[in-house]
């Protein structure tokens, strides 16, 4: 049967306790050179962790430190905290990003960060020693909407990343940087406020002059500062960034690096320059009546009429063309009906051998393009009826003469 190593089953409880938890710096970037931070879900469970710049933390569930802990050591670099074995290597002027892992947005709060000199070698330096000044602050942004915008909202939108800039009248030599979150999100309670505190040792470079006295850490806070214990779900018009005064070239409320909020301010005014289009508001009337068809002649079967003359009778063959609507657009060409083929003249009146009326009907010029649809219908019918209406009459002549 195997048995767990106790490292592992802690690793494995920690895990879990990290589910609802919130955030650390993961590592920093100081003048453009990366250096790791202390993973605090995975190095305290390693026999031989590396060295880093970072301070350790005992803070394993990613927790806070409370106004209760503002007079013990916690409070300084965060839960059971050691000091790094490495420094990183900054110009004054220069610039630090710190990278977070997830913040959690409901978390809303301040970013603040001091420096103490360690007057010496900062990996064996005693931190109820360190005296802090503070060299950066950010805090409410926009209070109108609760629980407002802050700078950790800030934070969060420019990838979980925090920028600073170490001021060029800093003198040279070895410090401590304190960078910490303050999430206010339950401060309207008795030491609601809850503190994440991150160290890392820094070597600043330069020809800067000023070496600030700074407080301890143990005294950087009560649990009553107007910055602590506040209520942010109203509306606020200010907000007072607790701890020490920030000192001469500090910055207030630093910008993150390329913070993405600033690109749509911009964007907007590229158009104004365009040319402008104007696009009707209404498309143009549609036609109120359908275009009237054309009509080309299409030659029905001819009729058959018999013609009878005195001496000697000629039999001839009339054809009587008429027109019929089709799907064409209106051309423009006029109709016509189809001469007869050498028609024989006929005298007025004359009946023919069966007895029945000579059928007159003649070429017809036809106006196509002032008659409406109706006209036409009614004119075909009309055309169709007199080409039939003699042939029934001379059916019914014949069956009277076969009686008679």
């Amino acid at each position: 049967m195997s048995i767990l190593k106790p490292s592992l089953l802690l690793g494995a409880l920690a895990s879990l306790s990290l589910v609802d938890a919130h955030g650390y710096v993961t590592g920093i970037v100081a003048d453009g050179q990366y250096h790791g931070g202390y993973l605090v879900d995975s190095y305290p469970y390693t026999n031989t962790p590396p060295d880093v710049v970072a301070w350790s933390s005992g803070a394993t569930d990613l927790g806070f430190v409370d106004g209760s802990g503002y007079s013990s050591p916690d409070i300084i670099c965060h839960r059971s905290s050691e000091p790094g074995a490495l420094s990183a290597e900054v110009a004054a002027g220069g610039s630090i990003e710190l990278q977070w892992t997830e913040w959690p947005e409901s978390h809303h709060g301040p970013v603040i960060d001091y420096l103490a000199n360690c007057n010496g070698d900062c990996s064996s330096v005693d931190k109820t020693q360190l005296k802090f000044f503070k060299i950066s602050e950010a805090g409410l942004i926009d209070g109108s909407s609760p629980p407002g915008n802050w700078a950790s909202d800030d934070l969060i939108r420019n990838n979980q990343s925090w920028t600073l800039t170490i001021p060029e009248s800093v003198a040279p030599g070895n410090y401590v940087l304190r960078h910490e979150i303050i999430a206010l999100h339950s401060a309207g309670d008795n030491n609601g406020a809850q503190n994440y505190p991150q160290c890392f040792n820094l070597k600043i470079t330069g020809s800067g002059t000023q070496n600030p006295e700074g407080v301890l850490g143990t005294s950087l806070y009560t649990n009553t500062d107007p910055g602590i214990k506040i209520g942010i779900y109203q509306p606020l018009a200010s907000y007072e960034i607790p701890g020490p005064a920030l000192i001469g070239g500090g910055d207030s409320n630093p910008a993150p690096t390329a913070a993405p909020t600033e690109a749509p301010t911009e964007a907007p005014e590229a158009p104004t320059e365009a040319p402008i289009i104007e696009v009707p508001t209404e498309a143009p009337p549609a036609p109120t009546e359908p275009a009237v068809p054309s009509y080309s002649a299409v030659p029905f079967p001819p009729t058959e009429t018999t013609t009878v003359v005195e001496q000697p009778p000629v039999v001839t063959k009339t054809m009587t063309t008429i027109v019929r609507p089709t799907d064409a657009q209106p051309t423009g060409t006029q109709p016509t009906a189809t001469q007869p083929t050498n028609p024989q003249p006929t005298p007025p009146g004359t009946l023919p051998g069966d007895g029945c009326p000579k059928n007159n009907v003649g070429p017809v010029e036809l106006d196509l393009d002032s008659m409406t649809t109706t006209e036409l219908r009614d004119l075909a019918f009309n055309a169709l009826q007199r080409l039939f209406t003699p042939r029934r009459q001379a059916r019914r002549h014949s069956r009277q003469f076969g009686e008679a």
